[in-house]
């Protein structure tokens, strides 16, 4: 019978080390591959040291053939943030919904759950029947994560940024808050958009907020992005294209809502909130 090699302890910290060194407290297979010889260990033992890392609870498994460093050791990176976690389920993917909006400030609400918009369609392992969460859910390393597919023509407007040890992708705050008026049902409703639009107008770029609704291409998001902008006292000329823009009959201001309320001939929107544009 074949015995398992022997792997002395310090190879798997050397190889840990090379790879922080490298910014890959996340990494693959192929990555730890890369700089295995460079420490002492040759190909066919990688897999029985990366085992006995994850064993000894120096490394945890994010999934198939990724692992992330759990830290604790001097000199290593710290327990990893979980945007950083959430970078490595989905490829490409952006930090989103309430975290986004929570990581610029623009809603003290704490996140139980990280939204990551992806231009891929992803089979969680509920959705294969392996665990029981909701089917858009993957829970990983005490976090849960929520998988948002969009068309490839909606992922834009990220950014990144570095949180803690790790360089993620976040959308950025116009981009995050056009997701409150584009998918109001994720965010209870569309007077969350509202709220955060009067709150923090004088920290928002409207002229990027307008290029992104107007990239975005949905006759209701650009009249409700335009109407809150202007109850909430934007420039007129720079929210102009909004208004501007053609659309046949009416959309509601809140789709969350019943269908009724006063209409408004100047944003084609029924109002079916108690919030009144300006004379």
């Amino acid at each position: 019978m074949e015995t398992e090699p022997s792997v002395e302890p310090y190879e798997g910290m050397a190889l840990l080390r090379s790879l922080a060194d490298r910014g890959q407290a996340v990494f693959t297979v192929p990555d730890a591959r890369e700089v295995a010889e460079d420490v002492g260990i040759a190909p066919s033992y990688l897999k029985v040291v990366l085992r006995r890392l994850r064993e000894s609870g120096w490394i945890r498994r994010i999934k198939r053939g990724t692992y992330a460093m759990t830290g604790g050791l001097p000199g290593f990176p710290p327990e990893l943030p979980p945007f950083a976690v959430g970078m490595a389920l989905v490829d490409p993917c952006a930090i989103s919904g309430w975290a986004a909006l929570n990581h610029h400030g623009l809603t003290e609400q704490i996140p139980r759950v990280i939204t990551l918009t992806t231009p891929k369609r992803i089979a969680t392992p509920a959705m294969r029947g392996a665990v029981q969460t909701a089917p858009s859910t993957w829970r990983v390393a005490e976090h849960d994560f929520e998988i948002v597919s969009v068309v490839p023509a909606h992922f834009f407007g990220y950014e990144e940024t570095w949180v803690g040890e790790a360089r993620v992708k976040v959308f950025d705050r116009e981009r995050a808050l056009l997701d409150c008026f584009a998918l109001p049902r994720r965010f209870g409703g569309v007077s969350e958009g509202l709220a955060i639009v009067e709150q923090h107008l004088h920290e928002l770029d409207v002229e990027r907020l307008v290029a992104h609704v107007q990239r975005y291409g949905k006759d209701a998001v650009i009249k409700r992005v335009g109407y809150a902008l202007e109850i909430a006292g934007a420039d007129p000329s720079a929210i102009d294209p909004l208004r501007r823009h053609p659309v046949k009959g009416y959309r509601l201001l809140d789709p969350t809502k019943a269908k009724r309320g006063r209409r408004d001939g100047r944003w084609g929107l029924q109002n079916n909130l108690k919030v009144d544009a300006p004379r």
